[in-house]
């Protein structure tokens, strides 16, 4: 399986949640060099919710 991970070179957002009982992992990279990584149902909530607010799409591809 290749690996889903965002890097600066492919940015994103990966969710995983491998069972019903384990928590989730997040991690978040952004065009414009931020990033971002959160462990836990709700953190991980928050992290998507944050980024798909204020980066990846939200703000085009000029770095703002």
């Amino acid at each position: 399986m290749a690996d889903l991970t965002p890097t600066t070179d492919r940015p994103g957002l990966h969710v995983s949640k491998p069972s019903p009982n384990a928590p989730a992992t997040g991690s978040a990279v952004c065009h414009c060099g931020a990033t971002a990584t959160a462990t836990g149902d709700n953190q991980v909530r928050a992290l998507v919710e944050g980024y798909t607010a204020n980066h990846g799409a939200a703000h085009g591809r000029t770095g703002r």
